[in-house]
Formats: structure tokens, C-alpha cells, sequence
């Protein structure tokens, strides 16, 4: 039998009243117009809102009818080639079903996503997607309490908020670690940029497989907040070896930074993957046509957003099977020219 979809009783304005000690219509005044309402009742009113993960119903329409038809899509970039593949899963897969997409950029900002998740839970969508596990407390109640379909997706947890579609960061970095072992390479170094939740899980992996294999030196790891481009990958090299100049293998937590390294590694004739092998994550097209072609973990990202939209219909129609709640997709290491000394296959596909 299909597992219910979730659902929660949605919290009104006279419970937030009731929990502020005030009246509803204090409550609908703070909500419209906060500087009519005295300081210590505002107060009062927004921790009672916070508390009980109350959204306001702004969207008349869908007072009528239960929902829109609105799937929102929260991503924390809209110009990272990653997240271009997971719209374009997206919206082949939309065509079908009726509903329409409306995006909203967090900008790797959780108080930004938090705001998002209460601007759409307004609307009444239909369903509602959102980037990584990683919510904040407030946005997870808030996810929890919705009255549609969620989906998180582009990482795994064992508690998800209802429906999942991603893949493992962890054990993808830990298996790159064991190929560079593989491949003869003994001291391994990562380097990641922005410091994300998903990258820093993929330093996580990365460090407890080199740990565990004996080969783990804190020298090796290099990481910024900053942006992750190309020009970062050459300078975070840079930074590696004049930190430990012996490091004779990098995993690299995107080829942007891959690509940068091995830009930087023939500036300083260090011959890759004779002297250096490098390996990035998420393969995108130029990996397979640089010389060397990149070795990196290739990410199922088009098929996760096409999943995503697939459980939201499929949950607002009979059901989803539990066993289909939670699908954990395979992302899977290219072998390239870049991490095999004695390459002899084709630069590209």
C-alpha cells in the first residue's frame, strides 16, 4: 500500500493569538504592519510564530482551493553549472503534470533559505523542493509542518523531513582516496573552497578514509570560504605546496578547482599524473576534453531533479510507496587520464 503523504495541522492565526497572549487581530495588524504594534507584543508575537512554524495564507487564490499549482525549487545557485543540470531535470519533467516551477536562490545563505521556505509555504504550493539536509532548526519545523509534499534533495540522511532524492558525498570522496591508493599515490590532499555543508562533508570522507589507511596528513588539507572558480584551484595549489610541497595526489571538491590545478601544475612543469594525480567532483563536459582529461566523481544531478518531480506528483495523486521515499542514487568515480600514470585511453568520451 502507498505510504500517506505527510500532513500536519496547519497552525491559524488565533493559535499564534492564543500562545502571544494577545489578540488575532494584534496578531494580523504585526503580521501586515509590526511598527503599529508595541515593542514587548511584537516580541511576544514573533516567538509564538517561530514556535509553532506559523505561515501566514497571503495567496487568496489558494485560500479557495487547497494549493496552487506552484513546485517551488530552492537552490543556493542559479549560475553554478551544477545546479543548472538539476533545473534542467526539473523542467523536462514538469511537462507533464500540470504544475509550473517558480526557483528561489538561497545563496548558500541558511537565514535566506529560511525566508524562502516561509515566502513559498505562503503561496500554498504544491510541493516544495529545497537543496541538502541541512535546514536550520526553524526551517526544518517549518518543512515539517507544511501541508504538501517535500523533497530534499542533492545529499542523503537518515532523517529526512518527508521525501529524498540525493546521493552520498562521504563514501564519493572516501572512494577517491582509495583509488589514488590504487593507483600507487601516498600522500593525498584535498582542496575545497565555500565550505558548504555538502563540501564539507566531502572533507569529512575524504579525511576518515585517509585516517583510516593511514595516510592522513592535516598539512594536505587546504580550504577557503571564499568563491570556488578556476583562478581559486590555481591558488589553492599554490597554497598546498608551499604548505607540503611532498603531496603527490589532490582530490579537488569540484573540477572548477581541478581545473585550476592543473593549470597551476603546468605553470610549475609538475607533470600530471606522473608527479601529481588530480581528481575533481562532478564531472562536468570540459573534464573529458581537457589534456589531461580530468579523472572525477561524476553526480547523478539531472536525474535527481527529474526525481524530485516525479515524487512530488506521484505524491499528490495515490501516494509514494515507502520504499521509493528515499532514493539514494549512485554517483560514480571517472577514471581519466589525470590520476593514471600510464594513461592510454581516449581524452574523451
Amino acid at each position: 500500500m502507498p505510504a500517506k503523504t505527510k500532513h500536519s495541522n496547519r497552525v491559524t492565526l488565533d493559535d499564534v493569538a492564543r500562545e502571544a497572549g494577545v489578540s488575532a487581530i494584534t496578531v494580523s495588524r504585526c503580521i501586515r504592519a509590526p511598527e503599529k504594534v508595541a515593542a514587548p507584543s511584537r516580541l511576544r508575537i514573533q516567538a509564538a510564530i517561530d514556535r509553532l512554524g506559523y505561515v501566514p495564507h497571503m495567496a487568496a487564490s489558494a485560500l479557495a482551493s487547497r494549493r496552487t499549482n506552484v513546485l517551488g525549487l530552492i537552490v543556493p545557485s542559479v549560475t553554478n553549472s551544477v545546479f543548472s543540470d538539476v533545473l534542467l531535470g526539473v523542467y523536462d519533467a514538469i511537462e507533464t503534470t500540470g504544475l509550473s516551477v517558480q526557483i528561489a536562490n538561497s545563496r548558500y545563505s541558511p537565514s535566506e533559505e529560511e525566508t524562502l521556505i516561509r515566502t513559498f509555504l505562503a503561496q500554498r504550493p504544491a510541493g516544495l523542493i529545497v537543496s541538502g539536509v541541512d535546514q536550520t532548526p526553524t526551517g526544518r519545523a517549518l518543512l515539517e509542518a507544511a501541508d504538501c509534499p517535500v523533497v530534499q534533495i542533492m545529499d542523503v540522511t537518515d532523517d529526512p523531513i518527508d521525501m529524498l532524492v540525493g546521493f552520498s558525498h562521504f563514501d564519493s570522496a572516501a572512494s577517491v582516496v582509495r583509488h589514488f591508493m590504487e593507483q600507487g599515490y601516498r600522500r593525498p590532499a584535498i582542496l575545497s573552497a565555500r565550505m558548504d555543508p555538502r563540501s564539507q562533508v566531502r572533507v569529512s570522507g575524504f579525511r576518515r578514509e585517509a585516517e583510516r589507511l593511514g595516510i592522513f596528513d592535516p598539512r594536505r588539507v587546504v580550504t577557503t570560504q571564499g568563491r570556488s572558480s578556476v583562478g581559486t584551484g590555481c591558488q589553492l595549489f599554490a597554497d598546498l605546496m608551499a604548505r607540503a610541497p611532498d603531496a603527490d595526489c589532490v582530490f579537488c571538491n569540484n573540477d572548477d578547482l581541478a581545473l585550476g590545478v592543473l593549470f597551476e601544475a603546468a605553470r610549475r612543469n609538475i607533470r600530471v599524473p606522473e608527479a601529481l594525480g588530480v581528481c575533481g567532483f562532478n564531472d562536468l563536459e570540459i573534464s573529458a576534453y581537457v589534456n589531461p582529461s580530468l579523472t572525477t566523481v561524476a553526480t547523478p544531478r539531472y536525474r535527481t531533479g527529474q526525481e524530485a518531480v516525479r515524487l512530488v506528483a506521484v505524491a499528490l495523486g495515490p501516494g509514494v510507496e515507502e520504499a521509493e521515499r528515499h532514493l539514494r542514487l549512485e554517483a560514480k568515480l571517472v577514471v581519466r587520464a589525470s590520476s593514471q600514470p600510464g594513461w592510454t585511453g581516449p581524452t574523451a568520451p
